[in-house]
């Protein structure tokens, strides 16, 4: 019996699909019961649990001959990444005291980044989880491909995509969701020994260029990239909300710089950027 985390989320939805499909029986954790009832109606068994509560994620992960953890980020925390902090004790508590075979945990490229920026949340959690008594796994995955998701309607309105990554001829680490959780419930399967960090990106880097050829292709309509100018980035990002725009500001100068990069040579997926922006809209709408 394994257990998945953020199940009704991209990557955890895609975990527990793969291991549905292979017939491999889980345990759905959630905070909302009806959010999370498809699960339970395809067989899997449902957890309630606060991934800031100790007792019911010890409870959830009971027996398990494995965990995929995901710890989700904060995209607009506060300075220290206080919001992290707090809620990676309750986890490792709970991981601690029900004590799985193993563990499979989401991380990212660049976890391992010393500049401050906003992957950094990721960074902590490796670190607060690498000495677990039980063989873990950090899956660090590349940018997700389908975050282009929110230039669709943008570039459909005006036919640019604004281009925070620049140059906009540099291929940039991408993969897709649905490589990320494949891989996963792939390693939940596997045995191994103490602490192993896993990279991971799509079949080839990705430029912006290459996203508004894409675009294009699926609107129907000529889309070009254009760069959004670094000052403006700030202002920007306090438009849309934020209280403390810094940490995503530096994440975004780490991937364009190059100090937010992959450790060691990545495990390439098999999802092109056709196929996962494909599945994000219809053709000609």
């Amino acid at each position: 019996m394994f257990v998945i985390t953020g199940v009704t989320g991209q990557v955890g939805g895609i975990v527990a699909a793969r291991l549905l499909e292979e017939g491999v029986p889980f345990r759905a954790v959630a905070r909302n019961a009806k959010k999370a009832a498809e699960w339970k109606d395809k067989g899997a068994e449902l957890a309630l649990a606060e991934m800031t509560d100790a007792d019911a994620l010890t409870k959830a992960f009971a027996g398990a001959d494995g965990v995929f953890l995901l710890i989700p980020p904060t995209f607009d925390p506060t300075p220290g990444f206080a919001e992290v902090r707090a809620v990676i004790a309750a986890p490792k508590t709970a991981l601690l005291s029900s004590r799985p075979a193993k563990v499979v945990c989401l991380s990212t490229i660049g976890a391992q980044a010393k500049e401050p920026n906003l992957l950094s949340q990721l960074g902590l959690v490796e670190q607060k989880l690498s000495a677990l008594p039980m063989p873990i796994a950090f899956l660090r995955a590349g940018w997700f491909m389908e975050n282009t998701a929110w230039d669709i309607a943008p570039a459909r309105e005006t036919c640019v995509l604004s281009s925070f990554l620049q140059p906009l001829d540099q291929p940039y680490p991408m993969v897709s969701v649905f490589d990320v959780g494949a891989k996963a419930a792939e390693l939940l399967q596997h045995d191994w020994v103490g602490k192993q960090v896993i990279e991971l990106m799509g079949p080839e880097g990705v430029t912006p260029n290459e996203i508004a050829a894409v675009l294009s292709s699926i609107l129907g309509r000529p889309v070009r990239a254009e760069p959004v100018a670094r000052d403006t980035w700030e202002q920007i990002f306090t438009d849309q909300g934020m209280q403390n725009p810094l940490p995503r500001m530096r994440m975004i100068d780490g991937f364009n710089e190059g100090w937010i990069r992959f450790e060691g040579e990545p495990v390439k997926g098999t999802t092109t950027l056709d196929t996962a922006m494909g599945r994000l809209i219809s053709p000609g709408r």
